[in-house]
């Protein structure tokens, strides 16, 4: 049996027989880990809560024929208690974590900026550090450019041409020039390109003094470019409440 240590984020869990669950992990060494924690699910499970989605544990594992095996766990963080009680909080999480699973499709490989994108924007959720959609939105923006798929707020997408630009292409990779503007594009104001690339780079100060209608219209767009990289919907997406 070899054993190996590693930090890791809860994503998501589900049942295994009467007493056990099948926890998946984003680690910080080993990329996305499915694992047994074997009975977890008694009283008396000496892991308790801290297996549950959002904490942040440290732990040991034995690799296994088809799942790996938790056979410690210590926590780090105890994001959930503070994101689990709040609704806005919690749908907002549960979006990220969704994101983090899909971004990182194959396990055991490495994925370190997935990992710390993860673990800050978490973080950020659980001490309120900024409004939820916020953070939410700037966390997909660069979890998506982290994938590959770096959207563009001024230059044009396609042609390269200095912005800013007035219309905005899911497909074309956002901004796009008056010649490159596919049918159907949407125009959003200056204000939300603004505050969309304040998003992508972190810039806190424009984000959390944009007004609530270009977060709106900011969030929408953000929704769509997500959803059409990744290819199919994200089911906790329409859970998020939006103020």
């Amino acid at each position: 049996m070899s054993l190996y240590r590693d930090e890791a984020i809860v994503l998501r869990t589900h049942s295994l027989g009467e007493a056990d669950r099948i926890v998946t992990l984003l680690t910080r060494e080993h990329g996305k880990v499915r694992a047994v924690a074997k009975g977890v699910r008694r009283t008396s499970s000496r892991f308790g809560s801290r297996l549950e989605p959002f904490m942040r544990v440290d732990l040991q594992l034995s690799t296994g024929r088809t799942f790996d095996v938790i056979t410690q766990a210590e926590t780090l963080d105890t994001f959930g208690r503070s994101i689990a009680g709040d609704y806005a909080l919690y749908t907002t999480g549960t979006v990220m974590l969704e994101t983090a699973e899909r971004l990182v499709a194959d396990e055991h490989e490495p994925a370190l900026q997935q990992h710390r994108l993860l673990v800050g924007a978490v973080r950020s959720l659980a001490l309120r550090a900024h409004a939820p959609g916020l953070v939410l939105d700037s966390y997909l923006l660069r979890a998506l450019a982290v994938a590959g798929w770096a959207p563009s707020f001024t230059d044009c997408a396609r042609c390269g041409e200095p912005g800013p630009h007035r219309a905005f292409a899911v497909a074309s990779g956002g901004a796009v020039c008056a010649r490159c503007r596919p049918p159907g594009s949407a125009a959003p104001a200056p204000e939300t390109f603004a505050l969309l690339a304040a998003l992508l780079v972190g810039d806190w100060d424009v984000a959390d003094a944009s007004a609530e209608r270009h977060r709106g219209e900011g969030n929408g767009l953000v929704a769509a470019f997500c959803q059409f990289h990744l290819e199919r919907s994200l089911r906790s997406l329409p859970m998020v409440e939006r103020v």
